[in-house]
């Protein structure tokens, strides 16, 4: 991936505030879900349910995608990226650390609902990705460029 390309991908990954997170149900089904995310460079933290439909697909098969847009008024502003990534629960403390200071940086709010005893039912993702699809209508109506992630 070119620097301009990755300074792209990142631009996008900073300033959108949701993604869309696909796993993939032990029946075959993906199963798409709106979450919050952090981030450290093009790696993606999420805060998950420990018991949730999708820490369930995770423990099952690591491989998910995701989308991250931008907001736009018109289809020729349509900026995002779409992801293959690999998901993994997050265990050492070292990376809960890291983890939960990059989502308590994008929400403090955070620091509230984490002292409390609902913190216990939550686990960490570490997303991870494997391939990268750019999109840029500014490029033309349906442009992308598919990237392999450093």
């Amino acid at each position: 991936m070119d620097q301009a390309t990755r300074d792209f991908v990142q631009r996008i990954i900073e300033h959108a505030r949701d993604l869309t997170l696909a796993t993939i149900r032990p029946d075959g089904y993906p199963q798409a879900t709106t979450v919050s995310y952090a981030n450290d460079g093009l790696t993606i933290y999420v805060g998950i349910g420990k018991d949730s439909q999708k820490a369930n697909n995770i423990r099952h098969c690591n491989k998910v995608s995701l989308t991250i847009n931008e907001d736009y008024k018109d289809w020729n502003q349509i900026k995002g990226v779409s992801m293959g990534a690999t998901a993994e629960i997050l265990a050492d403390s070292e990376e809960i650390k890291r983890a939960t200071e990059c989502m308590l940086k994008r929400y403090p709010q955070i620091s509230e609902w984490a002292q409390s005893d609902l913190a216990t039912n939550i686990v960490l993702l570490k997303i991870t990705p494997q391939v990268i699809s750019v999109l840029n209508y500014e490029k033309g109506f349906g442009h992308t460029d598919l990237v392999t992630a450093p």
